[in-house]
């Protein structure tokens, strides 16, 4: 469950963080953090799904 809250926290800094650059009219930063979006937001839904909620053992 550690890692899902992980990936999310990520996914969720990453969107700021893609929001920021484009704001300032940072290609490449906003590209990376909306690819950084895509993926750990990706391994997180996929985690939850996998694991369950709450985990199961």
């Amino acid at each position: 469950m550690g890692t899902v809250i992980i990936f999310a926290l990520v996914a969720i800094l990453a969107a700021f963080a893609s929001l920021s650059a484009l704001k300032n009219k940072n290609i490449l930063g906003s590209i990376f953090g909306i690819l950084s979006f895509c993926v750990f937001g990706f391994f997180s839904v996929m985690t939850l799904i996998n694991s369950g909620f709450p985990a199961a053992h």
